[in-house]
């Protein structure tokens, strides 16, 4: 399917109401993962790239080129929409402009901006500090402005509820939607209060809810996100904090116990061979053999 085609898809999707599921991907092999179990979309997770690909904490140490060279990487990978987190866009309103060429034809379905000041911190760290509204505001204008396909979503998240407090956060996403738009985040709500506080504040544009297993955020289950009025529930990090969880447990056996077979908690050849499509590429190379 054509990028342009899982656009206007995925934008219908999302304005058709009801919460979508949308977990985080940090590399292609966790979006074909979940593809497969049947998720509507995938998130490609600035932290979890950061933690993935270099090992080290979401303290802003990824660029434009890393988060292009993902994207398309998933997009290859999988039909799904990709929404990409492209932290505060690399700069000024400029840098936003080129931030959004380049992910749009890396591949994303929707872009995720925010108001933080370089060097920008994970969401649900302390320490967090944000650019001036009017600042912030430039940047969302320029993501609208820049694409160039009228489909791909932009989404504002705000991080001043952590810094300025819960009504500047609102107010800041409001301004948003004013700038264009599609779909506002407010990052780290901390009580159910403040959740459902959210799209009733911010009723007819599309609101995305970040659930960090850990986090400030209270989890909630989808059927209650759903009846609040949220229309994205993000699991940014779920399949990095299982995959971690996995890789101790095994090599936690495999040093106790000095071996390990297809019995122990790994999945198997076939089931890894399966994710990768081997098969595909098998009639590939059947294909265009002489």
């Amino acid at each position: 399917m054509l990028n342009h085609e899982i656009n206007r898809a995925f934008r219908a999707r999302v304005e058709a109401g009801g919460a979508l599921l949308l977990p985080g991907a940090a590399n292609a092999l966790a979006a074909r993962v979940i593809e497969d179990q049947g998720f509507e979309a995938v998130y490609l997770s600035g932290a979890g790239l950061t933690n993935t690909y270099l090992g080290m904490p979401d303290l802003g140490f990824v660029g434009l080129s890393e988060i292009a060279m993902h994207t398309a990487a998933i997009r290859d990978a999988t039909e799904l929409p990709i929404v990409v987190d492209a932290d505060n866009g690399f700069g000024n309103a400029l840098n936003v402009r080129h931030a959004i060429r380049t992910l749009e034809r890396a591949g994303a379905s929707a872009i995720q901006l925010e108001d933080q000041k370089s060097p920008k911190r994970c969401g649900h760290f302390s320490g967090k500090e944000v650019v001036p509204l009017d600042e912030a505001r430039m940047r969302i204008r320029a993501a609208v402005d820049a694409r160039q396909d009228a489909n791909t979503l932009i989404v504002a998240r705000t991080d001043a509820r952590g810094t300025h407090g819960y009504c500047e956060a609102l107010d800041r996403a409001q301004a948003f939607i004013e700038e264009g738009a599609d779909i506002t985040f407010v990052e780290a709500p901390e009580t159910a209060e403040e959740l459902r506080g959210i799209p009733q504040r911010l009723a007819g544009t599309p609101q995305l809810v970040n659930l960090v297993v850990g986090g400030k955020t209270p989890i909630l289950g989808l059927d209650v996100l759903d009846e609040m009025g949220f229309s994205l529930v993000l699991y940014a990090n779920l399949t990095l904090q299982s995959a971690l969880h996995g890789m101790q447990t095994a090599l936690g056996q495999l040093r106790s116990e000095g071996r390990m077979d297809e019995g122990g908690p790994v999945a198997s050849f076939a089931e890894r061979q399966r994710m990768v499509r081997k098969d595909l590429f098998d009639g590939f190379e059947k294909r265009y053999s002489f």
